[in-house]
């Protein structure tokens, strides 16, 4: 049997039963994949529920998420994000550049990979998993990395959608793929509440 599906159905077993591990782990979320993830699921994510997802198995060292902000943004940051601060989240946000292509179009660049491997790196030696919310086969190399450093890696995207928001490779890489639609009913956000 293939050591990294045996390890897949215990880890789900664990993220599914009530029962607290000791294993700590520290959550990545790159904010634009997640939402974008979720809206072609067609559901919005309750963050106060996906954090205690992770609070009730484990012991959450800490939950991070990346997004890119503009000038016009500057310090009056989105409502998710102020939330998400107040909320138990460590928000990293990078400022978008601006630029105009040949034609003159305007365009945003607003990669927030490089920040987002720099701190789970600098994390690796105080964790036993790290659950990437991603979908870019960019990230493949930080998982390879996290694994060479005994880092059990969790990825979470969707393959549930047509084209799927994880690149091949990076799912192949993940020591568990789990499929974010597998996930609705226990992070979808209430309808009922504002």
């Amino acid at each position: 049997m293939n050591a990294n599906r045996a390890i897949g159905r215990r880890t789900r077993l664990a993220l599914s039963e009530n029962k607290k591990s000791q294993e700590r782990i520290a959550v990545f979320i790159d904010g634009p994949n997640l939402l974008a993830t979720a809206k072609t699921l067609g559901f919005d994510i309750d963050y106060k529920r996906l954090l205690y997802e992770f609070q009730s198995q484990a012991t959450l060292l800490r939950a991070f998420y990346f997004t890119p902000t503009t000038e016009k943004q500057g310090s009056s940051l989105g409502p998710l994000v102020e939330w998400l601060d107040y909320n138990g989240y460590t928000v990293v946000t990078k400022m978008a550049r601006e630029y105009r292509e040949a034609n003159g179009r305007r365009k945003m660049e607003s990669s927030i990979g490089v920040e987002l491997a720099v701190h789970a790196m600098e994390l690796v030696k105080h964790v036993d998993q790290i659950v990437l919310f991603a979908g870019d086969a960019d990230f493949r190399p930080l998982v390879q990395a996290l694994q060479r450093h005994g880092v059990q890696v969790i990825v979470i995207s969707t393959i549930s959608s047509e084209p799927p928001m994880i690149s091949s490779e990076l799912r192949r890489q993940a020591d568990i793929f789990i499929d974010l639609a597998e996930w609705q009913s226990r992070i979808t956000q209430d309808r009922k509440q504002p």
